[in-house]
C-alpha cells in the first residue's frame, strides 16, 4: 500500500515528474503521427491502384488469350464474381500536338485498350474521367476558377463512347501526360498557355488529334509490320497513382485488337488457302470485380483452377484444333496487390524503414527517465533510508521507482495519444494555417514579449538571481525569434511543406493508425520502465544508516 501512497506524492510534490512525462509525451506523439501519415499514404495508394485495376487479375503475354469472352462468362459464375472485363495492354508511341518550334514529340506510352461500359462494372471508371461535370458530391469542393465549372469542358459522353463528336477513334489521356495540365496547390489542374500565350482553352488537350503507333506481335513470337492511326483525344483520366497518370493511355478495346491483330479473323491454310476456321479475337487481361466483403485472396484461389479448366478444355476441342488455334499452356492470376506490388513494395519497406528509425526514440525515451529518475534517487535518499529503517526491504524500495516509472510512462503515453489526434486529425488545417501569411500582430505581440522578457531579466539581475536573469534571457531568446519567424513568414506568404504541385496527393492523410499508435504506446511504457530500473536498483541498494546520515 505505501508504494502506491509513494508514487502518488512524489509525482504530485515536484515538477521534475512532469518533465519525465512530457518527455515521454512528445516521444510518443511524434512517432504515432510520422507512421499514422506513412500509413495513410501507402492506404491512399493502395486505393488508388486498386481503382484501376480491380480485385483479380487474369493476363496473358501480348499474344493474349484466345476465346476470353467464353473465359468471362466462366469467371463470372464463380462464386464470390462481381463482373469482369476484357483490357488488351501494350506499349506504343504516341505522336502529341507539340514540340519544339510547334512540331509533335513522340511518347513511348503504355496503351490500354478497354470497354468504358464494362470496365465501369469492374472499376470506378467514370470516377477517374478527369473532364466532366462536377457532381453534388465534388461541387462544393472546387475553386470558383475551376474550368470544370464551365460545361464547354465536360467531355464524359465522348469518353464513355471512346470517339470525338465527328466519329474519329478516342483516346484518353493519364493527366500527367500533357505538361500544359498544371497541377494547383488544392490538387486540382488548370490548362496553361503554350509558348507565352495567355491561358486558352485551345491549349486543353481535349480535342487536339495524336497518332497511335503500335506494333502487332504473333502467336509464334515474332513482329508484324507497324501499324499506324489518328485519333482524337476525347479526355484526360486521374486515378491518383503518378505511375498510371503519367505513362498510360486508354483507347477502344476493339480499335487496339484491329491494330495489333487481335482481333477475330479467318483462319485459312497456307498452302491451299481453304478455311480452317475461325480465329477468335484476343484480350491480354481481364479485370474481376470481386462481391462486397469477399477476399481478393480467396477469390483468386476460386478463379484459378477454372482458368485451368477452361484452357484445358480449349486445348482438346476439335474445332480449336482444326483452327490450329494456339492455346496457352498457362495464364496468370493475381491479387490486385500482386499484379502492383513493384508500386506498393517500395512504399511498404519506407514505413517498415521509418518504423525501424523512428524505434530510436524508445532508446532516447529510456535515456530522459533514466536521466531524471537517477537525479529523483539521489533527491529522496533520506527518504529511502527512513523507509529501509522502518522494515522496507529491498523488493519495496525496487517496486516504489519501478511503479512511478510505469505511471510516468502510462501518462505520458496516454498524452502523447491524445496530442497525436489533435494534430493528425487537423494535419491539414494546420499546414493549410503554416501556408498563410500571419497577421501582422502576431509578429508584433511577440516581439513585445521578448522585450518584456528582457526587462524582466535585467530586474532579475539588479536583484542579483543568476537563475531567474538565465531563464528569462531564454524566454526572450526564443519569443525573439518567433518574432522573426512570423515577420518572415508575412513577407514570403507562409510556409508550405506540402505542395500538390510537387506532390501528387492533395492532402495529407489524417486518419490515426490506432494499431501502431497502441503498439508506440506499449513501447514507450515499456521503455519508460527500463529507464527507470537502473536508477530503482540504485535505490534498493542504498545502505540505511549512510542514507540516514545523508546531508
Amino acid at each position: 500500500m505505501y508504494q502506491a501512497l509513494l508514487v502518488f506524492r512524489y509525482l504530485t510534490s515536484r515538477i521534475i515528474p512532469l518533465i519525465a512525462v512530457a518527455a515521454v509525451a512528445l516521444c510518443v506523439t511524434l512517432v504515432i503521427v510520422v507512421v499514422s501519415v506513412m500509413t495513410g499514404f501507402l492506404d491512399m495508394l493502395r486505393s488508388s491502384g486498386r481503382t484501376l485495376v480491380g480485385d483479380v487479375i487474369v493476363s496473358h503475354d501480348l499474344v493474349g488469350i484466345p476465346y476470353y469472352e467464353e473465359l468471362i462468362t466462366a469467371i463470372e459464375k464463380v462464386d464470390g464474381v462481381e463482373a469482369a472485363a476484357p483490357v488488351v495492354e501494350t506499349f506504343g508511341l504516341v505522336s502529341m500536338p507539340y514540340g519544339v518550334r510547334g512540331g509533335n514529340r513522340v511518347e513511348m506510352l503504355s496503351i490500354w485498350g478497354i470497354d468504358p461500359t464494362r470496365l465501369q462494372r469492374v472499376v470506378d471508371y467514370k470516377r477517374m474521367l478527369y473532364w466532366q461535370y462536377p457532381d453534388d458530391e465534388l461541387m462544393p469542393t472546387l475553386a470558383s476558377d475551376d474550368p470544370r465549372l464551365d460545361r464547354s469542358f465536360d467531355a464524359l459522353d465522348q469518353a464513355m463512347e471512346m470517339r470525338s463528336p465527328e466519329g474519329a477513334p478516342g483516346m484518353v489521356l493519364g493527366i500527367e501526360i500533357s505538361p500544359f495540365n498544371q497541377r494547383q496547390r488544392d490538387g486540382s489542374y488548370r490548362t496553361a498557355p503554350r509558348f507565352g500565350a495567355p491561358q486558352n482553352p485551345d491549349y486543353w488537350m481535349v480535342g487536339q488529334n495524336v497518332s497511335l503507333t503500335v506494333v502487332p506481335v504473333t502467336s509464334g513470337g515474332t513482329l508484324k509490320a507497324e501499324n499506324r492511326t489518328s485519333m482524337r483525344i476525347v479526355n484526360e483520366f486521374r486515378t491518383g497513382v503518378f505511375q498510371f497518370d503519367n505513362n498510360r493511355v486508354l483507347v477502344g478495346l476493339a480499335e487496339l485488337q484491329k491494330m495489333l491483330s487481335l482481333d477475330e479473323s479467318t483462319q485459312r491454310d497456307p498452302v491451299d488457302g481453304t478455311v480452317l476456321g475461325v480465329k477468335p479475337a484476343r484480350a491480354t487481361t481481364i479485370l474481376v470485380r470481386a462481391k462486397e466483403g469477399v477476399d481478393p485472396n480467396v477469390l483468386k484461389d476460386r478463379i484459378a483452377p477454372v482458368v485451368d479448366e477452361f484452357l484445358a478444355a480449349k486445348a482438346s476441342d476439335p474445332a480449336v484444333l482444326k483452327a490450329q488455334v494456339i492455346v496457352p499452356a498457362g495464364i496468370e492470376v493475381k491479387t490486385w496487390e500482386e499484379r502492383l506490388e513493384s508500386l506498393i513494395g517500395p512504399v511498404e519497406k519506407e514505413r517498415a524503414l521509418m518504423r525501424t528509425l523512428f524505434s530510436l526514440i524508445y532508446v532516447v525515451c529510456a535515456g530522459l527517465v533514466l536521466a531524471i529518475f537517477w537525479a529523483i534517487v539521489a533527491e529522496k535518499t533520506r527518504d529511502i533510508g527512513i523507509l529501509r529503517s522502518v522494515g522496507a526491504g529491498r523488493v519495496g524500495i525496487l517496486a516504489i521507482f519501478l511503479a512511478y516509472g510505469l505511471v510516468i510512462g502510462v501518462l505520458g503515453s496516454g498524452v502523447g495519444l491524445g496530442l497525436a489526434a489533435l494534430v493528425v486529425g487537423h494535419i491539414n488545417e494546420i499546414h493549410t494555417a503554416m501556408g498563410q501569411p500571419p497577421p501582422a500582430a502576431i509578429a508584433f505581440a511577440a516581439a513585445a514579449a521578448a522585450f518584456a522578457a528582457i526587462l524582466a531579466a535585467v530586474y532579475s539581475a539588479r536583484r542579483g538571481s543568476v537563475l531567474y536573469t538565465l531563464l528569462w534571457l531564454i524566454v526572450a531568446v526564443i519569443l525573439g525569434g518567433l518574432a522573426f519567424l512570423f515577420n518572415y513568414l508575412r513577407q514570403t506568404g507562409g510556409f508550405t511543406i506540402w505542395d500538390p504541385r510537387v506532390y501528387y496527393f492533395s492532402r495529407i492523410p489524417s486518419q490515426l493508425d490506432l494499431a501502431n499508435a497502441l503498439l508506440t504506446m506499449a513501447f514507450a511504457t515499456l521503455f519508460s520502465v527500463i529507464g527507470a530500473a537502473v536508477p530503482a536498483a540504485k535505490a534498493a541498494d542504498t545502505d540505511p544508516v549512510r542514507s540516514l546520515r545523508y546531508e
